[in-house]
This record gives C-alpha cells, sequence and structure tokens, in this order.
C-alpha cells in the first residue's frame, strides 16, 4: 500500500505538469514541468524525500527497460537512418563530449566559489 500511496504522488505531479504544459505556452514538454515541480516540492519539503524514495529507486531501477521500444524504432527505421548514421553518431560524440566539458567547468567553478566563500566566512 505504501509503494501504490509514492507511485501515486508521483503520478500527481506528473499530471500536474502536464497540465502546466498545456497552461504556459512554452515549448517544454510537461515531464520537464513534473520534473521541475517535483524538484521543488522536495527542496521546499513540501513532499518528504521518504514519500516518494522507494517507488522512485524502483522507476529508476527499470528505467534501462524503457528504452526497449525507442530501441526497436531504430531498428525498425534502419532504411532511413543508414545514410546519416556517420554524422549522428559524430554529433551525438561531439554534444556529449560538450557536455561533459561544460559540465565539469560550472562544477569546478561553483566549488571553486564555494571554497573562497567558506575562506571569507573564516
Amino acid at each position: 500500500m505504501k509503494l501504490l500511496k509514492q507511485f501515486g504522488i508521483i503520478l500527481l505531479v506528473t499530471c500536474i505538469g502536464e497540465i502546466i504544459k498545456l497552461l504556459v505556452p512554452l515549448p517544454i514538454p510537461g515531464s520537464i514541468y513534473g520534473l521541475v515541480l517535483m524538484f521543488i516540492l522536495l527542496l521546499t519539503h513540501v513532499i518528504s524525500l521518504d514519500s516518494v524514495r522507494n517507488a522512485a529507486e524502483f522507476l529508476i531501477a527499470i528505467m534501462p527497460v524503457m528504452f526497449i521500444p525507442a530501441a526497436t524504432g531504430l531498428i525498425n527505421n534502419w532504411p532511413q537512418l543508414k545514410p546519416i548514421l556517420f554524422p549522428a553518431v559524430t554529433i551525438a560524440i561531439l554534444v556529449t563530449l560538450i557536455t561533459m566539458a561544460v559540465t565539469g567547468k560550472t562544477a569546478m567553478f561553483i566549488i571553486g566559489r564555494s571554497k573562497k566563500e567558506e575562506e571569507t566566512h573564516e
């Protein structure tokens, strides 16, 4: 019963995200609104982490299974993908490397800034 309640909370927040998508005229998926809303609710302790932890861990554990339909779709469309495979893979690798570099630099900046603030307070 506890797990069902946790899934219900996650589902409710996801549905609210979809409703926000209908009301806000921005090209942002409803799932993103739901994620941001869940983050804010967890951050402000409106929803406690323990009230969704088990269901969230289950969803994360089965996440790889959720990619099977997408992979099947790619296999079914192989004739259309074959001519653009090399450019698509090249772009995916470059974007991944750029994302990793920007994320690393941002993290280093934030860590350095935090250390400076700690030294200032001491």
